[in-house]
């Protein structure tokens, strides 16, 4: 984004107060101390019930023996959290007032995701996705009365812009019906047809004037999502372990999945804070490439704990599937994890190969741990523990052999 098209900044939430309703102009890009708001935190709490929901029942498919069915319908459902929330996201950073009315329409698309999240059992067990469309049809249309209000309040190419991002939205909502009436067979395809389309709305309306989202606020937001994600992680894996506990006495046997999944969630959480990646966030290019890219950050952050689960339903055997798949259902998501926070985050401030192959290497002997049976969850703990401390350690070394570095002499 040019300096050309960025706004003047405008006041903080905390010099401008609470006022009933104005106009919905675009906040600067330069603002100082833009932290997010307490609405927003909210909304991502409210939104984690939801993927709260989709991990459950991915815990359900994948240990009754329906793995490819499961991660199908898992993938649909999370789109349609992820983009809504991803969205919001975007805007809220561009356009956040905190006046009467962008609190409702916010609300609103809170109450959104709960119809949505209310119809995800279904959509798995019945594939029925209609109470799931309609939750996100909720969402989407408030959105698009924001974008109205944008377009109301600006001038062009800002309103030109703001009507793109309208009319392209409630588009899509029309080729959305296809998940609820058209076949069955055909609505793995209505989806990623649709998933495209969506993603290809903010492109095209962007393409002439960019919104004035700020970075560190993006960056802030997204890393609390992920936080919210991973606590939610540990939160459905403790469960599980007590349960296997409380009615298996299986203590001995638990042990080295609770220890390994805890090993696995701390890593995670090391691995994607380490950098400070709003720095890399220069342009629109780079933004929607690492904001569209944390569909499988978020996917499989939720997903470890959702095979943290599984893992400890087979160790009790209340899973109708073998040690290996158990075992694949945690390494293969905390495996695509390392690699996409890697592309996304960790390669940008990554120097030599050394330190470049850390992230990559690790998923790969993360992925071999699958074969090693009852201890595969432990050793992929460990192993990922190893890839914290490696990197930790080849940073230090780095950093060490600069301050050695003798300051030449200036040149005369």
């Amino acid at each position: 984004m040019t300096s050309s098209s960025t706004p003047a900044p405008g006041p903080s939430h905390a010099s401008e107060g609470h006022r009933p309703l104005r106009r919905l102009t675009a906040r600067g890009r330069g603002e100082a101390h833009r932290a997010s708001s307490p609405l927003e935190l909210f909304f991502d709490l409210c939104f984690v019930v939801a993927i709260a929901q989709a991990g459950i029942q991915l815990v359900h498919a994948v240990a009754e023996g329906h793995a490819g069915e499961g991660i199908l319908n898992y993938a649909m459902v999370f789109f349609a959290i992820w983009w809504a929330w991803m969205n919001f996201t975007w805007f809220a950073s561009a356009y956040d007032n905190d006046d009467v009315l962008y609190r409702v329409v916010t609300l609103i698309q809170i109450a959104g995701v709960l119809v949505l999240a209310a119809g995800i059992s279904r959509a798995f067990e019945d594939h029925e996705f209609l109470a799931v469309w309609l939750g996100y049809v909720i969402m989407r249309l408030a959105l698009v009365t924001q974008w109205l209000r944008v377009a109301r309040s600006s001038e062009a190419p800002e309103r030109t812009m703001a009507l793109r991002y309208a009319g392209g939205v409630l588009l899509c909502q029309i080729g959305w019906l296809g998940l609820v009436v058209l076949p069955e067979g055909a609505r793995a395809w209505v989806f990623l047809v649709m998933a495209v389309l969506e993603m290809c709305v903010p492109l095209y309306a962007e393409k002439d004037h960019p919104t004035s989202w700020h970075p560190r606020h993006i960056a802030e937001r997204y890393g609390l999502f992920t936080i919210i994600v991973l606590g939610e992680t540990i939160a459905a894996a403790t469960v599980a372990v007590k349960n296997g506990i409380d009615e298996n006495d299986e203590l001995g046997e638990l042990l080295p999945i609770a220890a390994g999944g805890l090993l696995i969630i701390f890593a995670a959480w090391w691995i994607y804070f380490v950098v400070p990646i709003h720095i890399h966030l220069h342009s629109n290019k780079q933004a929607f490439l690492w904001g569209y890219g944390h569909y499988l950050v978020f996917a499989s952050a939720a997903a470890i704990g959702a095979g943290l689960e599984v893992a400890v339903e087979q160790a009790v055997g209340e899973a109708h599937i073998s040690t290996l798949a158990a075992s694949a259902a945690v390494t293969l998501p905390t495996a695509l994890y390392l690699l996409t926070v890697w592309a996304l985050h960790s390669r940008h401030f990554k120097f030599g190969i050394s330190q470049q192959l850390v992230l990559p290497t690790t998923a790969l002997l993360v992925i071999c741990c699958t074969f090693l049976g009852e201890w595969a969850v432990l050793a992929a703990g460990l192993v990922s523990a190893l890839a914290v401390a490696t990197g930790t350690t080849l940073t230090a070394r780095m950093t060490g052999r600069e301050h050695r570095q003798p300051v030449s002499a200036p040149v005369s």
